[in-house]
């Protein structure tokens, strides 16, 4: 435990180190290369000044759930890569779209609709994930098994969107092999989805409190906040 209580940023220097050894340990114990794991940095209601500093580290990748949390940090923060991971709104598409190289949270056809138009309009691609709610938790977003079915079959009608893959969230269990299930079945989804979709290669899930439960069971990206730039007293 540490801090110096002077205001230094060491203690992000060390938290990374911790995030990055327990990232690559969980990796080795499933008998994958640590390499094959990606660490998004989530830096919603972090300062400006701490996000820089773990940039300086090595944390190339942020994310926001907010998308005008995202755009008020966009150009203070250069030479990094964007996602969205929270529940996005029809209305925020368009300021989402372009900016964010990856939406982690498409949970509805209407939402893949609006960013499909929106990324048409601007003549890209917008990469994104389908989020799914596989533990079935009504405080959760995300899509049932039969409307994640739906809208693989829907994917050809929007040509301006590229199915990258799932992201999930398990429920906040103190045991974190209650989780376990969950990060399990996201995978076995996740294979499946590769048969159809060859170029899905990210299966996102797992965050402070559980990634590395969530690697062990085949995730390729973490969402990884307050492990990353929460002081530890």
């Amino acid at each position: 435990m540490y801090s110096r209580g002077d205001g230094s940023l060491d203690y992000i220097e060390k938290n990374i180190g911790d995030v990055r050894a327990r990232v690559a340990a969980a990796a080795l114990r499933s008998g994958r290369r640590p390499d094959e794991v990606t660490v998004v940095a989530v830096s919603k209601f972090v300062e400006v000044e701490k996000i820089r500093r773990a940039v300086e580290l090595g944390m190339d990748i942020l994310a926001e759930n907010r998308v005008q949390e995202m755009n008020a940090k966009f150009d203070l923060i250069p030479g990094v890569r964007w996602h969205i991971i929270g529940h996005l709104q029809t209305n925020k598409v368009r300021q989402a779209v372009g900016r964010a190289e990856l939406i982690h949270s498409v949970d509805s056809l209407h939402l893949l609709e609006e960013i499909d138009r929106q990324a048409n309009k601007m003549n890209l691609i917008q990469d994104i994930l389908l989020e799914l709610n596989i533990s079935g938790e009504e405080s959760k977003y995300g899509l049932t098994n039969e409307e994640f079915r739906y809208i693989i079959n829907k994917l050809k009608d929007y040509p301006s969107v590229r199915l990258r893959g799932i992201m999930t969230m398990a429920p906040n269990f103190e045991d974190k092999e209650l989780c376990r299930p969950v990060f399990r079945a996201a995978k076995a989804l996740f294979d499946g989805l590769r048969t159809e979709f060859p170029g899905a290669d990210v299966l996102s899930m797992g965050m402070s409190g559980d990634f590395e439960t969530a690697v062990e069971e085949g995730a390729t990206h973490v969402r990884i906040g307050s492990a990353i730039f929460k002081e530890r007293i």
